[in-house]
């Protein structure tokens, strides 16, 4: 071949060969540049079906563009010899890189990061490697990583490479085998169908290779390497390098689970928590930021009615944990969640990601209170630290403070200045003991998020402010359910009232509580105050960074506004603070959309999609999770999973004006016009009657020239002006 021209194409040199044929550098004539020419086997070019197949492959991934993804230029046919054109990227594959031994922690987060970062885009467009592996990895002499014939192996022809590949035709029928053994994952090598955690396994494997220089499995024959896999738990990554963050082993050890389900779902959050260590390790540290969760505690209570009270302790506990700045916790929703789910503490700890699980039980009967609590270690299940508090309820803060401390002394943490004092901010916003059971009754009820919910909520709050007047967090509890009743159920002017004049009371109380501004902006933002509004999102952030309702209260106004790259920002912002949170990636992906950022807005659906499930799993007549899955689903382009949502949240809630919404723009962006127009017709009628939203919502685009939307929108408009 050498010499030869193809098309325009002239080939250099050999570069090397597999399954899917061999590799050249040519010289591009026509664009006087240097290109890769994969020459397709005989087999696959002769295949009129395979060939379909293959370019249909070859687009999606063309379509990728991304900087970590080798590009595809073209598919081409001259005399008969079929083959691709693509970028050539000059360097060294990772194996040779590897092959010097174990990487330093520079070169090691330089290249796991965008590897992930890579799949995580690929995985959002259907997009499976299948055949990930060192060799496949090009790192360039400026840094730049690489994955080559990325998706191409999914139509790689049945024959042997030259390094113990297995390769087949189809890579989602059972009874075939594809992949280069060593970092094939245990549903390849037993020949069943795999999906985008098969790539995360062998992520895995290279991780563990670049991290310590061996392979996680071995065996002298294909036997008993496919043995190995299958069977073996490899030696932790930091027990053979202890110059990499400790947390990277729990990480890596995630990835390589044998049974899919326990993996990372989403190579997104695998990219999430690589980045975390990425930061963590070029700050100097040799260990990760100690990590930790608390769960809800058990309700040990005569009546078994006081679950309220189990999951204030523990939300009041991570209220005071999550101000430490080296100390990692995982939010409310995610660790609440988990609970109802899993009981192992191994597994609870492998899922959230974190180091240490505090669990404990609430036996609280009279005036009396008995509190549990122990830390324990999710290595080994070793208790690090428990204690029992026999004590009267009025002693309660008292308790949730000495269990604060007692974590951080446990965990040998440093506090700052700073530390302490947000610890003394917390102190001085105590109330009195029955203010507080009403306030914990209202934010259980809150949490539902539903109409009942913040009504319910708002009565709680209002008997809390009946025993101490002057509670700021109660007041802020007041101000939100108003403010979500008046964005989602009831657009009267008594509820903007009533979230202006208590959101303006709490921060007079309380000028230090970012809760209160927080509420404080929402309310203001309602009242399209935007610039007053933007300005107290800004001090709740800074005054609590950690603070989910700051960030996705703010995204909230921006969109409301029509600035969807801002919006875009802030729901962004609030999905790290509460990865398990399904609404602000919701909204994320409509910025996004709204932006033309599709493959963005594709990989946040993806995201919602993925928490939704679970969700719904534990609550499966949600109608938030129903209808904001529905839009993620029309997004996507599943047009029945869509309307089989949108269906079942009417059906639950048929007058139900933010489902009514919500099914509009399910309706809107799967074309059915005339459905979604009487779906917001119902909505407005149910009592939605926010303007901006209609205006400046980017899931109602397709309605916007439609002459019965033109109508309903000057209607609401002169509604809400009147």
């Amino acid at each position: 071949m050498l010499g030869r021209t193809l098309s325009h194409y002239t080939i250099l040199e050999k570069l090397g060969e597999g399954g899917m044929g061999e590799v050249y550098p040519a010289q591009d004539a026509n664009l006087n540049r240097k290109v890769a020419l994969k020459v397709l086997p005989v087999a696959t070019a002769d295949n009129p079906d395979r060939m379909r197949r293959f370019e249909r492959e070859a687009k999606a991934v063309a379509a990728l563009n991304h900087p970590n993804i080798v590009t595809i230029f073209s598919v081409e046919d001259d005399a008969g010899s079929r083959f691709i054109t693509m970028e050539l990227v000059e360097g060294r594959s990772l194996d040779r890189i590897i092959a010097a031994g174990r990487v330093d922690s520079n070169t090691f987060f330089s290249v796991a990061v965008p590897l992930a970062d890579a799949l995580s885009a690929a995985h959002a467009r259907g997009i499976t490697h299948r055949d990930l592996k060192p060799a496949n990895i090009m790192v360039t002499s400026e840094g730049r990583v690489k994955i080559l014939d990325f998706g191409l192996a999914k139509l790689a022809a049945e024959a042997p490479s030259g390094d113990g590949a297995v390769e087949t035709q189809s890579l989602t029928q059972e009874g075939v085998v594809v992949g280069t053994v060593p970092y094939m994952s245990p549903e390849q090598v037993q020949a069943k169908p795999v999906d985008h955690r098969s790539d995360i396994f062998s992520l895995g494997v290279i991780l563990y290779e670049m991290a310590t220089g061996k392979r996680p499995f071995r065996g002298e024959t294909s036997a008993e390497l496919i043995s190995s896999i299958l069977r073996d738990a490899p030696k932790p990554v930091s027990e053979i390098n202890v110059e990499l963050p400790q947390h990277l082993a729990r990480v890596v050890k995630r990835c390589l689970e044998k049974d899919v389900d326990r993996r990372f779902q989403t190579t997104l959050d695998l990219r999430n928590e690589l980045e975390e260590l990425q930061k963590e390790s070029g700050a100097g540290a040799k260990q990760a930021i100690p990590s930790m969760a608390v769960l809800p505690f058990a309700d040990m209570s005569p009546e078994k009615d006081q679950d309220y009270f189990c999951e204030g302790m523990a939300e009041e506990i991570i209220n005071a944990l999550v101000k430490i700045d080296n100390l990692r916790v995982a939010s409310r929703t995610s660790a609440f969640q988990i609970k109802e789910t899993i009981s192992d503490i191994r597994e609870i700890g492998e899922k959230l990601g974190v180091d240490t699980v505090l669990e404990g039980s609430v036996r609280k009967a009279g005036n009396r209170l008995r509190i549990t609590a122990q830390l324990i270690n999710v290595d080994d299940g070793y208790h690090l630290w428990s204690e029992r508090y026999d004590r009267e309820l009025k002693d309660v803060f008292e308790i949730q403070d000495e269990i604060s401390q007692s974590i951080v002394d446990a965990l040998k943490l440093e506090l700052s200045p700073k530390d302490r004092a947000e610890i003394k901010k917390k102190k001085k916003a105590e109330t009195d003991v029955q203010a507080y059971d009403y306030y914990l009754r209202g934010r259980k009820a809150f949490w539902e998020f539903r109409q009942q919910g913040f009504e319910q909520a708002r009565q709680m709050f209002a008997r809390a402010l009946i025993i101490d007047a002057n509670y700021a967090r109660a007041y802020a509890g007041v101000a939100d359910c108003c403010s979500f009743l008046y964005t989602n159920f009831e657009s009267t002017e008594e509820n903007l009232r009533e979230a202006d004049a208590a959101s303006r009371r709490a921060i007079e109380i309380d000028p230090e509580s970012a809760e209160a501004h927080a509420s404080r902006g929402m309310a203001l933002s309602l009242s399209r105050h935007y610039e007053e509004a933007a300005r107290e999102f800004e001090t709740a952030i800074q005054l609590d960074p950690k603070l989910f309702e700051a960030y996705y209260f703010y995204a909230r106004s921006m969109l409301a506004q029509g600035k969807l790259d801002k919006a875009a920002e802030y729901f962004a912002q609030a999905g790290k603070v509460n990865p398990q949170d399904y609404q602000a990636p919701a909204f994320l992906g409509m910025a996004y959309g709204g932006l033309g950022r599709d493959e963005e807005a594709e990989t946040a659906f993806h995201r919602v999609i993925e928490v939704i499930d679970k969700h719904l799993e534990l609550h499966p007549n949600d109608t938030r999770a129903l209808d904001l899955g529905a839009i993620a689903h029309a997004r996507l382009g599943n047009r029945e999973r869509a309307i089989q949502w949108a269906s079942k949240a009417t059906t639950i809630d048929p007058e139900n004006p933010s489902v009514l919404y919500n099914v509009a723009c399910t309706y809107a962006q799967i074309g059915e016009i005339e459905q979604a127009i009487d779906c917001l017709e119902q909505s407005i009628a149910s009592g939605m009657k926010q303007v901006e939203w209609f205006e400046n919502d980017p899931d109602l685009e397709p309605l916007r020239e439609h002459g019965r939307y033109k109508a309903l929108l000057k209607k609401v408009r002169a509604d809400s002006e009147g």
